[in-house]
C-alpha cells in the first residue's frame, strides 16, 4: 500500500467541476460547522480572470473579506480553517477587485449579458454564463471584456 502525506483539512472535488459564482453566495461561511457568516459578494480580478475573495458579513454584522485562496467552498458551505482569515480592511480589496455583483447584467462584449461566472479549481473563472437573444450559453472568460452595470455591492 503507497502511502503519501494527508490533508490537514477536508479536500473536494466541487472546485474541479465548476461551480457558480451567483451559488456560491448563497452558501455559509463555516468553521468546522460553526457559521460565521454569508458571503454579499465575490471580488474578481477581471484582467486575469480569477476570484479574489468573498466579502462575508458576519455574525456580529461586521463585513470582512475572505481571501479565496484562504477558503474551500463546497457544494453546501464555504469552509475555512480559522476565523482569524476574516480580515477586517474590505476597502484595500474593493479597491483591487470588480464586485461580482457590479458585473450582473453587464454587457459583453461581443453580444449578450452577464448572468454569471464558472469558477474553477483555485478560483480561475473558466466561463462566462452570458444571455444573447433570449438564449443562455457559457463563453470562455479568458480575453472577454465586460462593463459594469452598478457600483460594488461590497
Amino acid at each position: 500500500m503507497k502511502k503519501g502525506l494527508r490533508s490537514i483539512r477536508s479536500v473536494s472535488n466541487y472546485g474541479l467541476m465548476g461551480f457558480s459564482a451567483a451559488a456560491s453566495l448563497q452558501l455559509p461561511v463555516r468553521l468546522r460547522g460553526i457559521q460565521l457568516g454569508r458571503p454579499t459578494d465575490l471580488l474578481l480580478d477581471t484582467d486575469d480572470w480569477h476570484a479574489l475573495g468573498f466579502v462575508v458579513r458576519c455574525g456580529d454584522e461586521s463585513t470582512r473579506f475572505l481571501p479565496y485562496a484562504a477558503c474551500q467552498p463546497g457544494a453546501d458551505e464555504i469552509a475555512v480553517a480559522s476565523s482569524l482569515l476574516l480580515l477586517e480592511d474590505v476597502g484595500f480589496y474593493t479597491k483591487r477587485g470588480v464586485s461580482f455583483r457590479s458585473l450582473l447584467d453587464g454587457e459583453v462584449l461581443g453580444g449578450g449579458v452577464l448572468e454569471d461566472v464558472v469558477l474553477g479549481a483555485g478560483g480561475v473563472v473558466e466561463e462566462l454564463e452570458v444571455e444573447h437573444e433570449g438564449v443562455r450559453k457559457r463563453i470562455p472568460a479568458a480575453g472577454a471584456v465586460v462593463r459594469p452595470t452598478r457600483a460594488s455591492a461590497a
